[in-house]
């Protein structure tokens, strides 16, 4: 009974092997399947924490997103219902001023169109809209007589956001100031303080009960820099001592500003705009690396320190730029204590990184600025570097400052659009909004005060000395028809937003 044959041993030796195969491959494909799903759950972990998986939530449920506009870029309507002509107006109207020859009179029509467009900006998922106050339209000479109609404007404009459920942030100033005010030399007569402060209190107190948030100026190193010093923009002015005259009438004019909101509005939430960039050295060399960081902090006094620090009470940042110190000769007894202002959040405004090296010119900053395009980086249609850690950089710089809370007030990019079908297609852009997004992310994890990003911009429009040729828009705009088209980048923002509900 014990005796088993070879063949049969065999055959047994044989069943015991395949029970033992199919044991082994049973033990084989369950380590497998456990090495394969802890490899994706440490790999979906890391790509939680690097943004990967990007989505509106990861920024908390208070964090304010929005999308933004300039009044002269959309409103067009530039001579009727009683509107007074602008710097704008003004300048675009001259020879060789804007490329293609072009102008803002009709621009995106926002002035008949503002319903439609608030419409495709709730669709997209945003709670907040940007929009500026044109002085011209309330004040047509920048003081004294008022013009009922275009009070009557932001009224519909900010009542029509209420409806649909869109908080509505106002710009006091986004650069169209009055012609009849440039005329009695504009910023850099003294008296623009006492002009602005009378619009400022208008404005705030026609619609202080409806808006709440209110950023004073937008960007002064920009309608400063470019409009009194390089010529560049409206009003066409060049030379350091009206830039540094028009520098010190808008700092004091932003603080008085910020004073009257107060006073006008005591609940209100009151900032301020910057436009801001990373500064690096252009030369590795050790040499030479060390003469351009003293152009990085030149750089740096003028586009990032300069406008910011006089209302922190930290004065004009004659440390890095001395050739700042001529400014105090336009001071008057007291000026020190009127330029300090206490921002209850700051405004970022970020489009590209500034790479510099030192050179002899120009003499007032000692620094030359090296393209993008020399340095063959990756560049949008105005030849600004992509480049997302600056975003980063900057949040981090502002947030050493005595800030409470920052938000993003502008930030976006212009790329060629491809219209197909009645699908506007924007990968580009997309890109560029998830890796700049994500540096927005890494710095809020890491304690920065950042609590909002608005985009630049709701629709295309009028890029001031460019013209209509660079695209903004999260809305692709036709401007011959004035057909609006959510671009793929507007429905990529749409699912994004969904995401935190």
């Amino acid at each position: 009974m014990y005796k088993i044959s070879f063949i049969n041993y065999f055959k047994r030796k044989s069943g015991i092997s395949k029970i033992y195969s199919s044991i082994n491959y049973f033990h084989l494909l369950l380590f497998t399947v456990i090495y394969l799903c802890k490899t994706g759950f440490d790999a979906y972990a890391q790509e939680l924490k690097d943004g990967t998986y990007l989505n509106a939530a990861l920024f908390g449920t208070n964090f304010k997103w929005g999308a933004a506009c300039a009044s002269y870029q959309v409103e067009g309507a530039w001579n009727i219902d009683g509107k007074g002509p602008s710097i704008w107006d003004n300048f675009t109207h001259k020879k060789r001023k804007i490329h293609n020859q072009e102008n803002g009179d009709v621009a995106t029509d926002f002035y008949h169109r503002y319903k439609e467009d608030i419409a495709l900006l709730k669709e997209m998922e945003f709670g907040v809209f940007r929009f500026s106050i044109s002085w011209s339209r309330i004040f047509p000479k920048g003081t004294g007589e008022i013009n009922p109609k275009g009070v009557e404007f932001y009224h519909q404009v900010i009542d029509e956001c209420l409806s649909v459920g869109i908080e509505p942030w106002i710009t006091l100033y986004h650069w169209d100031l009055p012609q009849a005010l440039e005329e009695k030399g504009g910023w850099a007569n003294r008296e623009i303080i006492s002009w602005f402060n009378d619009y400022v209190s208008f404005c705030t107190e026609e619609y202080g009960h409806k808006v709440k948030n209110w950023m004073v100026m937008n960007e002064p190193a920009a309608f400063i820099g470019l409009g009194y010093m390089l010529g560049y923009h409206a009003p066409g002015k060049k030379g350091p001592y009206k830039f540094l005259k028009a520098t010190h009438h808008a700092c004091l004019a932003m603080a008085e500003g910020g004073r009257m909101i107060r006073k006008n509005i005591p609940d209100a939430n009151i900032g301020s705009t910057f436009s801001c960039s990373q500064i690096d050295p252009y030369r590795n060399d050790s040499v030479l690396e060390f003469k351009d960081r003293g152009a990085v902090k030149r750089m740096d006094a003028l586009l990032n320190r300069l406008y910011i620090e006089p209302s922190l009470g930290l004065g004009y940042p004659v440390d890095a730029l001395p050739a700042l110190k001529r400014i105090k000769r336009y001071f008057e007894p007291g000026d020190e204590e009127r330029l300090k202002f206490k921002f209850d959040f700051i405004g970022l405004q970020n489009y590209f990184r500034v790479v510099t090296k030192k050179s002899l010119f120009p003499p007032f900053l000692w620094a030359k600025q090296i393209s993008a395009e020399k340095r063959g980086v990756q560049m949008n249609e105005m030849k600004f570097e992509v480049y997302p850690e600056g975003i980063y950089s900057i949040i981090k710089q502002f947030s050493k400052y005595d800030i409470d809370n920052i938000i993003i007030t502008e930030n976006g990019t212009c790329f060629k659009d491809s219209v197909e079908n009645n699908r506007v297609l924007d990968p580009k852009r997309i890109d560029f909004f998830e890796r700049y997004l994500k540096q927005v992310l890494k710095a809020k994890n890491e304690g920065a005060p950042v609590n909002g990003y608005f985009v630049w911009s709701l629709t295309d429009n009028f890029e001031w000395s460019e013209g209509y040729e660079p695209r903004f828009g999260l809305v692709h705009v036709d401007f011959k028809t004035q057909k609006r088209t959510i671009k793929n980048s507007g429905y990529w923002f749409q699912s994004f937003l969904s995401s935190s509900k």
